[in-house]
């Protein structure tokens, strides 16, 4: 592990045309060796998607429902994020190694960088995705408090940015549409945010009967009351509270922050979000993906 800077921002890095964080980017070497096995899930999901909220869900069926077993470590510790890297923090190649099966792990990349050994083995996928305008709001306050990004500037500069897919993995619309298209040919669950708020016990289940694990339904209540955004807000094994401040400043703004659907109303102007509008038809024309952007 590397030492803790005072300030670990550092421009974006370049990796086949999508820009990543300079530690992730450096960390995509080490996933070369990495070997997927059969009985493996993968979270997909553009950062900010509910890929915490999925991993906790996913853990606490594996487990049951048995609260106690979901404590054993941090969410990030339990799911290894496979791109994972930051100065004082295990990567999550290292924390894969410690990581028994079956293993569920994490990845913010765009298929065009995900492990080819994932497809290979036909590894079930779950995908998330998240309307793009309560997206780009929770990046950019993400951005601020995670330090591994570099500054965002204003929330003008940053929204041109994440239209153009010049932030961190890319391309919002890259990344929903090319998962999207993947389930066409490998076992992939793509479920929507707004969805799982909406109705997250329906949701729920649609995951366990994904991974083959049924439970009991006083257990599925017991997780979806758990995995609520109050009590994972709440619990230190979710809420990120656990890394250094160097990496992450909760004093900045909470990891999180609101998790509501609509609230990028509180942030674009009305010119901003009319902008957006006309560039987001241009960007989805032609496909059949369609989002909430409130409930």
């Amino acid at each position: 592990m590397e030492l803790i800077e005072d300030n670990p921002r550092a421009p974006l890095v370049p990796v086949n045309g999508i820009p990543l964080i300079k530690y992730f980017a450096e960390a995509l070497e080490q996933l070369k060796d990495f070997q997927a096995w059969p009985d493996d899930i993968l979270i997909s999901t553009y950062p900010k998607s509910g890929t915490t909220w999925a991993s906790e869900i996913l853990d606490m069926i594996y487990q049951g429902g048995d609260r106690k077993k979901c404590q054993r470590s941090p969410i990030f510790i339990r799911v290894p994020f496979l791109e994972f890297k930051a100065p004082g923090v295990p990567t999550g190649m290292e924390t894969l190694k410690e990581t028994p099966p079956p293993r569920i792990l994490k990845t913010h990349l765009p298929l065009s960088l995900v492990p080819q050994t994932l497809l290979d083995q036909k590894v079930k996928i779950i995908y998330i995705a998240r309307n793009a305008k309560d997206v780009a709001v929770s990046y950019f306050n993400f951005y601020k408090m995670a330090k591994v990004h570099p500054e965002p500037g204003s929330w003008e500069e940053f929204l041109e940015k994440f239209m153009t897919g010049k932030v961190s993995y890319g391309s919002w619309y890259q990344h929903v549409l090319e998962w999207w298209e993947l389930r066409k040919r490998h076992p992939v669950l793509y479920l929507f945010y707004e969805d799982m708020k909406k109705d997250p016990k329906k949701e729920i289940q649609k995951i366990i009967d994904f991974v083959g694990r049924p439970l009991p339904e006083n257990i599925l209540d017991q997780i979806v009351q758990q995995t609520s955004f109050k009590a994972m807000r709440e619990n230190p094994m979710t809420n990120y509270s656990t890394l250094p401040k160097q990496i992450m400043d909760h004093s900045i703004s909470p990891f999180m922050r609101k998790g509501a659907t609509g609230d990028w109303k509180n942030t674009f102007t009305v010119a901003q979000n009319e902008r957006f509008d006309a560039d987001y038809e241009k960007q989805m024309a032609g496909s059949d993906l369609h989002f909430n952007t409130e409930l």
